[in-house]
């Protein structure tokens, strides 16, 4: 009887120097391998296409993939987390905060409070379950220079955590260009593993994608490899079941004479992407809204929260709303 495959070492055409590329590339269990494609191990393992597909079904078959009733699935979904916003309102319009296993996507203009949200997750998801957390560690890739742990440690402490602690659980990594970014994501596989990641953010997704790739002629190649990064980050919120927060920036249709002429950047691309799509807006003082834009499962909708010096609140005062 054959030995039943269990690390990415034992897959046929896996030898030392290619065990050692796949690890360093992110691809650090069989599942990662199952979930990949042939292009993807071919060119981050130097191997042809054909031994790569023979990788890929071993594990595959190693790991007994296939299809599952659907109660079964569903039971699954019931089973996922959530953490917390700090808002009840906003909670609520999440169907009970950020959901592990998918891609939670807020856009919105400056100072629209999608920084701030990121800062609040990377607190309240170490938590336990009860109070709203995973009792998990965050992953963080800042693409704007956008990480600011005092202002974490600020709101750990308003919490009654200890921010030297809270700090400790976050790994940061800062990328300096799209390319870069993407090697990021493709190692977040080890340390994910290591350190009981739960939240994954990107802040933003797209800033580097527009500095690189500026030219309508180079749009069609930005939102190949944006495709391809995205893909990325769903894989590993399939694979570990964490939940993945990515922030994206906006611009304004001219086109557009009556209504919020704001839109996300990114396209189609992100638009048919992010399972759960968030429009952030400023509003009067710290106020802000938050409108449900797109979701398999949630309706459409608003909630009113407030951005302070504690971290995301609630407002009861609907005059905090400006049209």
């Amino acid at each position: 009887m054959a030995k039943k495959i269990t690390t990415v070492a034992e897959l046929p055409g896996v030898g030392e120097k290619t065990a050692k590329k796949l690890q360093d590339a992110g691809y650090v269990d069989l599942m990662a391998i199952a979930a990949a494609s042939p292009k993807e191990l071919g060119e981050c393992a130097s191997i042809g296409e054909a031994t790569a597909i023979k990788m890929i079904k071993a594990a595959r078959e190693a790991l007994d993939i296939g299809f599952e009733n659907a109660a079964v699935v569903y039971e699954r979904i019931q089973n996922l987390g959530r953490i917390s916003t700090g808002s009840k309102a906003f909670d609520k319009l999440l169907g009970g905060g950020i959901e592990t296993g998918s891609v939670t996507e807020c856009y919105g203009a400056f100072s629209s409070g999608k920084s701030q949200l990121g800062f609040q997750l990377a607190v309240n998801v170490q938590k336990p379950v009860e109070q709203g957390g995973l009792e998990g560690g965050v992953l963080f890739i800042d693409t704007e220079n956008t990480f600011r742990p005092e202002r974490i440690a600020q709101i750990a402490e308003a919490q009654g955590l200890n921010p030297h602690e809270v700090l400790k659980n976050i790994t940061v990594g800062r990328a300096y260009n799209s390319d870069h970014q993407m090697i990021l994501v493709e190692k977040a596989g080890e340390i994910i593993k290591e350190k009981n990641i739960k939240l994954l953010i990107v802040d933003s997704i797209t800033s580097a994608f527009r500095s690189d790739y500026s030219g309508r002629g180079e749009l069609s190649t930005r939102q190949q490899k944006l495709n391809r990064h995205l893909h990325a980050l769903q894989r590993l919120a399939d694979v570990y079941n964490i939940a993945v927060y990515i922030t994206n920036q906006v611009m304004s249709n001219p086109a557009i004479l009556f209504g919020d002429p704001t839109r996300a950047i990114g396209g189609h691309v992100i638009g048919h992407f992010a399972q759960t799509r968030i429009y952030l807006r400023k509003s009067k003082g710290n106020a802000r809204v938050a409108r449900m834009v797109d979701s398999p499962t949630l309706p459409e909708g608003e909630a009113v929260f407030l951005v302070t010096t504690e971290g995301l609140k609630d407002s009861d005062n609907y005059e905090d709303i400006e049209e």
